[in-house]
């Protein structure tokens, strides 16, 4: 009996490994048998050892990786790493209270330089309502989402006692947008400036906001709050503005936001441009020309950086030549003040020790302004950690 078995066993294993070409046989790729093949017949490791191959040259000589059809990023785009006892304390501050910045969550190149800076000279852009957006602009790394969780109702109180213990003498808030509440969070902007002013009086306050989907009455109440400077961006010119921003943001919809604040008795109004991401000379110059003919003060011109691979492309790499013939442009068409640069975002320090200056003085006279520019970039220089990327 267990012999006709082992002969049955015996008869099944060859007919099972005979099986033509739809068999489990044939499941094994094709490449790894010619590789077999081409093993057993090539150089042995006695061939190798002795150098006696001739090797097959015609193949690549090097490996390729990425996309090479994108532009590499220029050296004077690249930043150091940042580090200091002021970047680290500030970044403690901020875990303790629970707070946010959009130094971080829009990865901003220049939070070393900005957080790095002396007790004066440290910058942090805080943003307000949460870490969550109601908008999905295509250039921003901010998360999204419709139902982002509800305000923090401690977050005024908290910011004002964080910018408090740094001793600034400038500080920037932001916010993400709140298409969600029926203000647009316009409240809780608000209440957190009026909260800094009481804690800190002598410091100066920018309110970087949304558009508020338009609601002028919004823009109206922080504008109101004792802020110093009203700044809210275009981003980019009006003719890509429905393919870089959200669907919901419109470029007339932001001038007039720009205008209103001018009108509810700001002083200084400020807004921001990205380059490189499709403009051309002419919607840029008739850009600037919108934003005068609104009183829009000061404007800042940086390069667009693709934050990840899910964001839009970058179009080019503004060369830093043409950042300066913008800031000659823009200066000539009657901007108090125009920071302009590769790394240059809405809120960098360099405009602010500037705008800080105009604020004190109260004055809008060219001479002073002028002299209050060199100024800043003396104050600006002797801040900079070593290394660090100039403008």
């Amino acid at each position: 009996m267990q012999t006709n078995v082992a002969c049955l066993a015996f008869h099944i294993s060859r007919r099972f490994l005979n099986i033509p070409s739809r068999s489990l046989a044939t499941s094994a790729p094709k490449v790894a048998s010619t590789f077999s093949e081409r093993l057993a017949v090539g150089p042995s490791l006695d061939d190798f050892v002795a150098d006696n191959v001739d090797l097959d040259e015609s193949g690549p000589s090097k490996v390729t990786l990425g996309n090479t059809s994108q532009p590499r990023l220029p050296s004077h785009l690249k930043t150091k790493i940042p580090t200091g006892q002021s970047y680290t304390n500030i970044k403690k501050d901020l875990r303790g209270l629970g707070l946010h910045t959009v130094c971080e969550e829009a990865r901003c190149p220049n939070i070393g330089d900005c957080w790095g800076g002396g007790k004066k000279a440290a910058t942090a852009t805080i943003m307000l309502m949460g870490d969550t957006c109601t908008r999905g602009c295509r250039f921003c790394s901010v998360k999204t989402s419709r139902t982002p969780p509800p305000l923090d109702p401690h977050e005024p109180e908290n910011t004002a006692e964080a910018i408090s213990r740094w001793g600034l003498g400038y500080i920037v808030l932001t916010s993400v947008d709140r298409d969600d509440l029926a203000d647009g969070g316009a409240a809780h902007f608000a209440s957190t400036i009026a909260k800094i002013k009481h804690k800190a009086p002598s410091i100066l306050v920018e309110a970087l906001t949304g558009d508020f989907q338009g609601d002028l009455s919004c823009v109206e109440r922080v504008a109101k709050s004792g802020l110093d400077v009203y700044a809210h961006n275009v981003e980019t010119v009006e003719a890509l503005t429905p393919f870089v921003r959200d669907r919901r943001a419109k470029f007339h919809q932001s001038l007039a936001v720009l205008a209103h604040a001018k009108k509810s008795g700001v002083k200084i109004t400020k807004t921001s441009i990205m380059l490189g991401v499709g403009e051309t000379e002419e919607q840029v110059t008739d850009t600037l020309k919108a934003l005068r003919a609104n009183s829009v003060d000061v404007v800042t011109f940086g390069q667009y950086m693709r934050p990840t691979k899910k964001h839009m492309k970058v179009s080019r790499y503004v060369e830093p030549s043409e950042f300066e013939m913008w800031k000659k442009r823009a200066e000539d068409m009657g901007f108090a003040y125009v920071a302009s640069g590769p790394l240059v975002r809405s809120s960098y320090k360099a405009g602010e020790y500037f705008i800080e200056n105009m604020l004190r003085n109260g004055s809008n006279d060219k001479g002073a302004l002028k002299t209050a520019s060199l100024l800043s970039a003396d104050a600006g220089q002797a801040d900079r950690p070593a290394g660090s990327v100039k403008e």
